[in-house]
């Protein structure tokens, strides 16, 4: 058995905060959320962030960060939708730990984030649309480097958990 780092993708609201935080209690790992590890370090939200800097500064600053917590051991992290836009952090997460892509549909998505104004792409007339150009975009990355695909869509988190926790049992991962 060699435990490894669980990294969590997977488009904004697809749970991979509170799948992380069970899955990092069960297993005894660490719980990181990048996106809070961020604003942690920057004493600035994300929306703050991408006022500021754009979402090109944000992505650099989350290209630092994806580095430096894909490199500690025994840790769940719950990576931001977007950190697969850039190539050096699929890189990093697909080489440093086992890759759980969480999945959901766009309307499940627009279900848990319509509420949200944490989430910079989508405070717009049209959230729908920007997440169905994003999946599109996005998904064909978060497969390639998935290790395993979970759909999230009405299913309980614990469910979603054990069967992630069953994968990393099978795997000698823990």
């Amino acid at each position: 058995m060699h435990r490894e780092s669980i990294f969590l993708v997977g488009p904004m609201g697809a749970g991979k905060s509170t799948v992380g935080k069970l899955l990092a209690e069960k297993l005894h790992y660490d719980f990181v959320d990048s996106d809070h590890e961020i604003e942690g370090r920057t004493g600035a939200t994300i929306p703050m962030i991408f006022d500021i800097e754009g979402e090109s500064g944000f992505r650099d600053r989350e290209e630092l960060v994806i580095d430096e917590l894909s490199q500690r051991k025994d840790v769940i992290l719950a990576t931001g939708g977007g950190v697969v836009e850039r190539e050096a952090n699929r890189q990093h997460l697909r080489s440093r730990g086992f890759v759980v892509y969480l999945q959901s549909s766009v309307d499940s998505l627009i279900q848990r984030t319509r509420h949200d104004r944490s989430r910079p792409l989508l405070q717009t007339d049209n959230p729908e649309q920007v997440l169905t150009e994003l999946m599109q975009r996005r998904e064909p990355w978060y497969l390639e480097m998935a290790d395993m695909v979970v759909e999230t869509q009405q299913v309980p988190v614990h469910r979603v958990v054990k069967k992630i926790y069953d994968r990393l049992q099978q795997e000698g991962i823990v």
